[in-house]
């Protein structure tokens, strides 16, 4: 979504690397291109004024003028400020003190308030909560249905008494989910209200009545964060009619400029709780201001892959694979076909790359990869034996052609799955051994270090057997008495200036014998 103001920020910051110092003409540039970068992404106006007269104030600060990269300097102020703008710290839920938590959702139809509410009880549902979906839209066709189905599908509990469809009380059913949610023991219960296509006085008293109703813990206003300008009016209207605490976007996979994120937060003074990043009942997690920033700046989001990683990713099995590649054991095809399954679980691959830093320059790359060359690598794995996974050098001309077969495609693409296994297998190899790199583990490279030191130590102490070479080469140094300072040689207990270090000579008539050194034990 933020992929035109990340594109439009990179490339102001990109005009600003390589100048020692930052005049105020740079400055004032800097801050019109990020104005239009914003104002480009339907960021509000107020909003876009704000920003920018604090960069341009903090940027003709001392922390820029005394910095030894003043670019980068800029480049972080512009990250604190985003952070700001979109909420500071993450926001948490807030729990009430005897349960059930109690929140209630609220926004205009078609934002995606029951698909919300759904991935919401799944979310929460794995951080050990038992929440209860409340059908409180009785107005939108199906809407009772369709949220039992969420319900199903997240393995929550749902209170639907009415069928809906026009028909029934949504305050009084709202009422009665308290109850019933305290006599099946949830802890949480999550109110869908219905929606409209705009703003109306009829809306705006259902909900603040559901509201006085239920008392709710939190009131998170849903906003399709496509719809641009129409975000801050809308958000606007419903502090004014219902008020709310917290504020989720939907959509935010879509295609728009993405301005509604920027600005909603700012006018209205309620934090960004959640995002919704696709369709699925997972694309949900809880939003977190500094990534987001990190994002629009081509700064990457690796903590929220290391998350995904860890949700994904079987502690055991990560384990056992570890352990059998530190082991020297060969990585199989049937090794291989595991990590990508693990692998796709995580989501969509151009979506875990776009994490990376600086992946922004590199988007066109990443929108050309296609999701299904992963389905055909694990079709053609899957059209082995199990000898052949477990031992791919048997797999020959002829066992390539019923793969190919098998699997739908053609030998050549065999032929290249089967040499690209081989070079990682080597590649795991390598680095399994260290990769010849000293200091690396690798029992190889310790052989192979101890041999070259005892070849250097024979070496050192080969005198040669011609008189003219051996002429050439130092005498070898007598060995330190014991108790002498170092660097004074065996010359000084035998009187010979001449075997003592250059430049250090021994006065005339000294008699080494009348010093009173120390008895050796």
């Amino acid at each position: 979504m933020f992929e035109t103001l990340s594109d439009r920020l990179t490339s102001v910051f990109s005009s600003l690397r390589g100048k020692g110092r930052l005049s105020d003409a740079d400055i004032d540039a800097t801050a019109r291109e990020i104005r239009i970068a914003l104002l480009e992404a339907d960021v509000a106006l107020p909003v876009v004024k704000e920003f920018v007269a604090h960069i341009k104030e903090r940027a003709r600060g001392a922390e820029v003028s005394q910095a030894l990269n003043p670019a980068q300097q800029v480049v972080k102020i512009v990250n604190e400020e985003l952070i700001e703008i979109l909420g500071g710290e993450t926001r948490r839920l807030r729990l009430a003190k005897t349960p059930p938590t109690v929140i209630m959702l609220a926004g205009l139809q078609g934002a995606g308030k029951t698909t919300l509410a759904g991935k919401l009880a799944r979310w929460l549902r794995e951080q050990g909560h038992a929440p209860l979906l409340v059908a409180a839209d009785l107005q939108r066709p199906n809407a009772v249905q369709q949220l039992s189905v969420l319900a199903e599908r997240a393995q929550v509990g749902v209170y639907a008494p009415s069928p809906g469809n026009g028909e029934g009380d949504p305050v009084q059913v709202a009422r009665d989910s308290i109850e019933y949610a305290r006599h099946k023991q949830h802890d949480i219960v999550i109110i869908d209200t219905a929606g409209r296509l705009g703003i109306d006085a009829d809306m705006m008293r259902q909900a603040a009545d559901i509201r006085d109703a239920v008392s709710p813990d939190e009131v998170l206003f849903v906003v399709d964060a496509m719809i641009g300008q129409d975000a801050v009016t809308t958000a606007q209207a419903f502090m004014d009619g219902v008020g709310f605490d917290g504020v989720v976007l939907t959509k935010l996979d879509g295609d728009a400029r993405g301005g509604a994120a920027l600005s909603v937060r700012q006018i209205t003074g309620r934090p960004i709780m959640f995002a919704s990043t696709g369709e699925k009942l997972e694309d949900f997690d809880a939003f977190h201001p500094d990534r987001m920033a990190g994002r629009i700046l081509d700064m990457g989001d690796i903590l929220t892959l290391i998350e995904q990683a860890q949700r994904t990713f079987d502690e055991q099995e990560t384990a056992r694979m570890a352990g059998k590649l530190a082991s020297g054991e060969d990585f199989t095809f049937e090794d291989f076909l595991e990590q990508m399954m693990m692998v796709r679980r995580m989501g969509p691959i151009t979506n875990l790359l776009g994490m990376l830093p600086g992946m922004g320059q590199m988007r066109e790359q990443l929108n050309q990869i296609d999701e299904k060359d992963l389905d055909r690598v694990a079709a053609m794995i899957r059209s082995m034996t199990p000898a052949e996974r477990q031992n791919p050098k048997i797999i020959d001309g002829s066992r390539r052609a019923r793969i190919a077969r098998g699997s739908g495609v053609t030998v050549t693409e065999v032929n290249s799955l089967v040499t690209r296994f081989f070079d990682a297998q080597k590649m795991m190899k390598q680095m399994r051994n260290g990769m010849g790199i000293p200091g690396m583990p690798g029992g190889k490279n310790k052989k192979a270090a101890k041999a070259a030191a005892k070849k250097a130590k024979a070496k050192g102490k080969r005198v040669s057997g011609d008189p003219r070479k051996r002429g050439q080469q130092p005498e070898p140094q007598a060995q330190q008495p014991a108790g002498l300072p170092p660097g004074l040689g065996g010359g000084l207990g035998s009187g010979l200036p001449g075997q003592l270090p250059p430049g250090l000579q021994l006065p005339p008539g000294f008699d080494p014998s009348k010093l009173k050194l120390p008895k050796q034990k």
